[in-house]
């Protein structure tokens, strides 16, 4: 037996193997058997005809067909004593049996790639500098008022403070139904920022079962005859029949409303903008925390670009597809496209391949890990937060990929202390991010 390993990419082999004819005399024989007990010829029951009869009315038929399986045989063989440990579905390229002689086989594999990570300390980074603005809490606080106002029937529309049951129907520039229109009932908040002004002012005044008419634009694409994208604008003019009317009103921002929306934790209105500002801060630290680690992984992986194993991907990609799947089951939507969305995934699953088997490297090279002291704080602090006894929570720690998290949150901290964060207005960081996005389209 002759055998050669060729590397076609770091996470790719090549395997060329030939084998004697008394190499694989038995397997083949073995393999013929088996498919002649398949055939049946005139005169005999099905898998009851003579081999000798069999071979010299199929014999290089049946050995031709064997010699594959033989060759599949064999190779999960040299894997097996070489310690080669392929991963995912191995490809035959090439076979070629001369009876008698020998079998000659290639085929590829793959592996999981050992990656030595490189140059993922002394990165710079952009995060933006987000900063709660006096609107920002205003505008929570006007939620929060809108979640608590009372709402009363009302015959006519007084102005944004009134939400509308509508009917309304599609027509043409001549107030005609428009063709194959049909009517569609819904309701418009006219405090709602997104509903526009041409609707809050041609419903003022009305009353309900009087009608009004609004427009809406919509933004199109189309190709031209050369195939350029050109953009147009269509109009839709529709006329609205007014079911009915609720007038809003929202309450006072007194301790009562304060204290019932905050579970009594604070009273005035002064603290009640200061828990929103520290609450909307803490939601822009965790969205610049996020963009860190994406923006920091999108260099790091820049920095040590390898071909991903196709079956990590393949993998990843069909849990991607299967959680997404279920997700939109649970919504409602009938129809999934899992091609679309395979396309649309594919780079993700990528991503997280290669960041997967980076991240280990850099675990390793930087002898980063979970001790059992600090396994056992972790749950004694834990433990006091739930109630659960510590043994209970420590064993789970252990039996899930519990202790793996907080490795992984480990490995970002050291990158974290390692890299140079450039804080930046958020408007600077949004071009950015798009030019970026541009550049790897």
């Amino acid at each position: 037996m002759e055998i050669k390993i060729n590397d076609i990419s770091i996470s790719e082999k090549e395997l060329e193997a030939t084998f004697t004819y008394e190499e694989i005399k038995k397997d083949l024989e073995t393999e013929v058997l088996k498919e002649s007990k398949k055939l049946q010829l005139p005169g005999f029951r099905k898998g009851k005809a003579p081999l000798a009869l069999l071979k010299k009315m199929f014999g290089d038929v049946l050995e031709n067909e064997a010699a594959e399986k033989v060759a599949n045989k064999k190779f999960w063989d040299i894997t097996e004593e070489k310690k080669l440990q392929p991963i995912g579905k191995p490809t035959l390229h090439d076979l070629k049996y001369v009876p008698n002689e020998s079998l000659f086989i290639k085929i590829s594999y793959e592996v999981m790639p050992v990656i030595e990570a490189k140059d993922y300390k002394g990165i710079e980074i952009e995060i933006p500098d987000f900063q709660v603005k006096d609107d920002d809490v205003n505008h929570e606080i006007e939620h929060i008022l809108k979640a608590n106002e009372v709402q009363e029937p009302t015959e006519q529309v007084t102005g944004k403070e009134c939400i509308l049951d509508v009917e309304i129907l599609r027509i043409d520039k001549e107030g005609q139904p428009f063709e194959g229109s049909k009517t569609e009932t819904l309701q418009i908040d006219l405090s709602d920022e997104r509903v526009a002004k041409e609707i809050i002012d041609n419903s003022n005044g009305k009353k309900i079962g009087e009608t009004f008419t609004f427009t809406f634009n919509e933004e199109k694409t189309i190709k031209n005859k050369e195939g350029v994208e050109e953009k147009y604008t269509e109009t839709y003019e529709y006329s609205a029949v007014i079911k009915g009317i609720k007038k809003a009103t929202k309450p006072a921002l007194d301790e009562v409303l304060i204290k019932k929306i905050t579970k009594d934790k604070v009273s005035t209105e002064s603290e009640l903008r200061e828990q929103i500002k520290t609450d909307i801060q803490k939601y822009f630290e965790q969205q610049t925390d996020d963009i860190f680690r994406s923006k920091l992984i999108t260099e790091i992986i820049k920095n040590n670009e390898f071909a991903a194993p196709h079956a990590l991907v393949s993998n990843v990609l069909e849990d991607y597809l299967k959680r997404e799947e279920e997700q939109y089951k649970k919504m409602g939507y009938k129809k999934y496209d899992k091609a679309e969305a395979s396309k649309r995934l594919a780079k993700s699953a990528e991503v997280e391949v290669k960041w997967y088997l980076i991240k280990d490297s850099i675990q390793k090279q930087e002898n980063i890990s979970m001790s059992e002291d600090e396994l056992t704080a972790l749950a004694t602090k834990d433990a006091e937060q739930t109630g659960i006894a510590v043994d209970k929570l420590l064993n789970y720690y252990k039996s899930s990929n519990y202790a793996e998290k907080f490795v992984e949150n480990k490995v970002f901290d050291f990158l974290k202390a390692n890299t140079t964060i450039k804080k930046v207005t958020p408007e600077h960081t949004h071009t950015h991010n798009h030019e970026e996005d541009e550049h790897e389209g």
